[in-house]
């Protein structure tokens, strides 16, 4: 994982559907989203273990892990992904999640690791926006 990215490096994102959730239309929306503003993204599919997806962001060394829930799992599973991403070495790692979460649930996600929570109608612009903030790369 690079320490800073230059302004010609594509920031690279994971895109993942974590657990039992086979709801993806939304997942697909944001990669090619992310794709359309000159974001490199790999969509892993669904059904994804948070083993997989902290694996799969490893060996596709991305500085971004976007994970889509709608099935309610997602105080269990962000904070797992967060936990074998920083127990492998990738504490830069930007991890976002969207979908269907409470507003009660945001405080404890971000507690556990998670930078940014986005539910449905985020703007394409808040969105990238978000991302390219913390990832350190001006829009």
């Amino acid at each position: 994982m690079n320490d800073t990215l230059s302004s010609e490096q594509k920031i690279r994102v994971l895109v993942a559907k974590p657990g039992l959730d086979g709801h993806d239309r939304g997942a697909k929306v944001v990669a090619r989203m992310l794709r359309d503003a000159g974001f490199e993204v790999i969509y892993t599919g669904i059904r994804q273990t948070p083993q997989m997806i902290a694996e799969a962001a490893l060996q596709e060394d991305v500085d971004v892990v976007g994970m889509s829930i709608l099935s309610g799992a997602h105080l269990t599973l962000c904070p797992k992904v967060v936990e074998l991403l920083r127990a492998q070495g990738q504490d830069d790692v930007v991890v976002v999640v969207g979908g269907i979460i409470p507003e009660e649930d945001i405080t404890t996600l971000k507690a556990a690791g998670v930078h940014g929570v986005f539910g449905p109608g985020t703007s394409s612009e808040e969105y990238v926006g978000f991302i390219r903030s913390h990832v350190g790369v001006a829009a």
